[in-house]
């Protein structure tokens, strides 16, 4: 018999999508919280929302907590460019390159990390939801470098405690629009979903503790190369943290980057890549450092910042 649960809509989701409340109250992937309320197993004072509404403090949540098919599945495809850095048996790093997401997700039909590790013959960790197994962190699809999957469940949940307890090295190089001052420095401010936009990040009050430290490692006429280091690991962190100090990464029109600019350095993407990857091995307690250099698109348009009159 499918389990129920009736329950009210307490005062600290007031404003967040349905199915991002629904997962933060019931522990649920926000992939199965969407499945269940588009699949109509989900009721806000009686009625089915959409996935996308709104919850309000003190409305009434009905929830049958059903079996439904997953709204997505991993399909395995190799991918072209996709390097792996390094296998054991307890975990691959892979170097994913622009336009392949970590994982599928509803409305993406492109590559994926996890379709091309499927396809290659790897065995994941089963741990996590079904089409994100194995997967301890994600890049964006406009964002290339190093990832890490694992491979056994002791690995996955070793890696998941590492990167929750920021023991991870995360670094990242940005290119960024003009001259951040200071040039090196920490931008502290919360991150959450964009009021008006779904699909954009923004610095919000109430948003989650975003911590963001940078380093200029080159000033050039019209942009600065930045050596990024990540404390916490929110969606779109850097992008939406560069944005604010009104430097954005070079490219990033979703986030106010100059389209002229884009268009003279040949990007359709955001300069952003990450180079470095490192932590204790979740086996040997060892400390592996990983490193990526940047792919073509991305030293081309460093190239035509560093020889611009």
């Amino acid at each position: 018999m499918p389990d129920q649960r009736s329950l009210p809509v307490p005062q600290g989701l007031a404003g967040e999508r349905v199915d991002v409340g629904l997962g933060r109250l019931l522990g649920l992937s926000r992939t199965r919280a969407a499945d269940l309320v588009e699949s109509g197993h989900v009721l806000l004072d009686g009625t089915p929302p959409a996935k996308s509404d709104r919850l309000v403090s003190g409305s009434w949540l009905e929830v049958t907590l059903a079996d439904v098919p997953s709204a997505v599945e991993v399909v395995p495809a190799m991918v072209a460019g996709l390097r792996i850095v390094h296998d054991d048996d307890h975990i691959v790093v892979v170097d994913k390159p622009v336009g392949v997401a970590a994982h599928p997700s509803p409305g993406w039909s492109g590559p994926t990390v996890v379709g091309h590790l499927a396809a290659t013959g790897f065995t994941v960790a089963t741990s996590g939801p079904a089409e994100r197994a194995g997967v301890v962190q994600r890049l964006d699809v406009g964002t290339s470098g190093l990832m890490v999957v694992a491979k056994s469940e002791h690995a996955y949940a070793e890696l998941k405690r590492a990167f929750r307890e920021r023991d991870v090295e995360k670094v990242y190089h940005a290119l960024v629009q003009g001259h951040p001052d200071p040039s090196t420095g920490t931008i502290d401010a919360p991150v959450g979903r964009h009021p008006r936009h779904d699909s954009r990040w923004a610095v919000v009050a109430g948003g989650k503790p975003s911590v963001t430290h940078y380093e200029t490692l080159e000033a050039h006429r019209f942009a600065s190369l930045l050596e990024v280091t990540l404390q916490t690991g929110r969606t779109h962190q850097i992008r939406v943290h560069l944005s604010t100090l009104h430097h954005p990464c070079v490219g990033d029109l979703t986030y106010g980057a100059d389209p002229t600019l884009a268009a003279r350095t040949g990007l359709g993407r955001q300069w952003l890549h990450a180079v470095r990857l490192g932590f204790q091995h979740p086996d040997t307690g060892e400390y592996a450092r990983f490193t990526s250099a940047y792919p073509q698109d991305l030293a081309h348009a460093l190239d035509v910042v560093r020889d611009a009159a």
